[in-house]
């Protein structure tokens, strides 16, 4: 059974760096272009704003693949950075539990993209086909 999953190891990759930049990239639209709607991201403070330009701009080079091992570890930074300033510290006081602080979301971007920044783009990235050319 190991073996035989372990040969779309690589194809598995390209998809978890895909599907992780998508995710990102719609936090992105949501908190610049308003769309959709999140009543939450209606009026949002300037250091949220950064955050999303961060996450549309290097959510989507996570989605084709390029430069993906800075952007992923920008982007984890970054939402390391959100647990810490936006979820713990939400009500003034620190909550700890990230069920509690709805920090979820954060943590698990937080290692998706620490990961990415070690593994790479995977074989279907645009970092895979400029590697060829060269």
């Amino acid at each position: 059974m190991d073996q035989m999953l372990s040969r779309y190891q690589p194809m598995a990759l390209s998809l978890f760096r895909f599907i992780t930049g998508l995710l990102l990239f719609q936090y992105g639209v949501a908190k610049i272009f308003k769309f959709p709607v999140v009543p939450y991201f209606a009026n949002i403070p300037p250091l949220i704003y950064t955050a999303g330009l961060l996450e549309l701009v290097l959510g989507a080079l996570l989605l084709v693949g390029l430069l993906t091992r800075p952007a992923a570890f920008i982007l984890s930074g970054e939402m390391a950075f959100a647990y810490f300033i936006g979820h713990m510290f939400k009500t003034g006081e620190p909550v700890w539990l990230p069920l509690l602080n709805n920090g979820t979301a954060a943590i698990l971007f937080c290692f998706a993209c620490l990961y990415l920044s070690t593994a790479g783009g995977g074989p279907i990235s645009l970092d895979a086909m400029l590697r060829k050319k060269v």
